[in-house]
């Protein structure tokens, strides 16, 4: 092959890869498009400089910016190409600064910080998936190993996790901090960072475990009821590790279609309807075209409907970071960028 061809060639590729962020724009809504337009002008005003977001009260820096920097991703930019790319390189830096020399991504203070942990595997497996420069990418991949062993040791005996690791609170275990763990180390596990199999196998085997006989995923293996956010956020990890057609993702299925698709057919707007709908759109998302189109159709009239002139989304106790952030994510999944929420 002649070096002209090498280049013309080299060339169409990088054609493909700047067009494909509008070709997938193209195909949408211009509602939905403005619609995230603004919520990511919204997110990168909303930066600090030392390239962190928070939620109210200054709270889950970690946690806010992995979800905010993560929307930003789905859009198609890269740490070095794209819109966003200096919102996204500043993020990273943030979280590769906050990587301690236990694995743990985040404050040992912050009492809730498997949250930040689980979601900052998810996004720097991501960044890690496309970076370019060697040095960094070696730094990401020592930052995302520890991270991976840190998890694996906070892990409970049972298999689930807390909102802390299990080293400091033994024995308490919580549905959605294991459901961030899961999916955070699937992504790690995607990137080509080394996971214990059987720490996957054991929080299987936990959410199994939470389930009742009517598919319900409870709070925590000694029980607290089953619900429905967290029923949604079982099932979206259980396909990330490979969970299709189990008699236990049937069930939660099952109850999913009961709990959520009855009530938002119905427009009700529950408690952690965010939360819900960042799974559950991931979920339906891997179903296929006929399923998405038909559960997108009607959950982004809800997520447009509520947009402020700002940009943001204002509803609920935690701020507008988290909520515009989970937001703009549901509206971009099927832009297909992201490994993890790819088919």
């Amino acid at each position: 092959m002649s070096r002209m061809t090498i280049l013309i060639l080299l060339t169409l590729c990088l054609c493909v890869c700047e067009n494909s962020v509008e070709a997938a724009k193209r195909k949408k809504d211009p509602r939905v498009v403005q619609s995230v337009n603004r919520a990511l002008d919204f997110l990168s005003r909303e930066q600090r400089r030392q390239g962190y977001w928070e939620a109210n009260g200054g709270q889950y820096r970690v946690a806010m910016t992995a979800l905010a920097a993560n929307a930003l991703l789905c859009e198609g930019s890269t740490t070095t190409r794209g819109r966003y790319a200096r919102n996204i390189r500043l993020a990273v830096d943030y979280l590769v600064e906050m990587s301690r020399p236990n694995g743990l991504i985040g404050f040992k203070e912050d009492y809730h910080y498997t949250y930040g942990h689980g979601f900052s595997m998810l996004f720097l497996s991501q960044v890690f998936g496309e970076e370019e420069d060697v040095e960094r990418r070696e730094e990401l991949k020592k930052v995302l190993t520890r991270a991976v062993t840190f998890s694996a040791q906070a892990q409970t005996s049972r298999g689930g996790w807390g909102y802390v690791s299990a080293k400091d609170q033994p024995n308490f275990d919580e549905g959605s901090t294991c459901i961030t763990q899961v999916q955070g180390l699937r992504a790690c596990r995607n990137a080509g960072i080394a996971v214990p199999t059987e720490v996957i196998e054991k929080a299987i085997k936990y959410i199994q475990d939470c389930t009742t006989p009517e598919g319900g995923v409870q709070y925590s293996i000694r029980g607290g009821g089953a619900r429905p956010p967290i029923t949604a956020a079982a099932v979206a990890a259980m396909f990330n590790a490979g969970e299709y057609e189990s008699d236990s993702v049937a069930k939660m299925m099952k109850y999913c279609e009961l709990n959520i698709d009855k009530a938002q057919a119905a427009s009700q707007f529950f408690g952690h309807w965010h939360y819900t709908h960042y799974y559950y759109s991931q979920v339906k998302y891997r179903l296929g075209d006929e399923v998405w189109n038909k559960y997108f159709d009607s959950v982004s009239k809800e997520i447009l409907r509520k947009q402020s002139a700002s940009g943001a989304w204002k509803e609920g106790h935690i701020g507008e970071v988290y909520q515009t952030a989970i937001n703009a994510t549901i509206l971009q999944l099927d832009n297909g960028f992201l490994p993890i929420y790819q088919r």
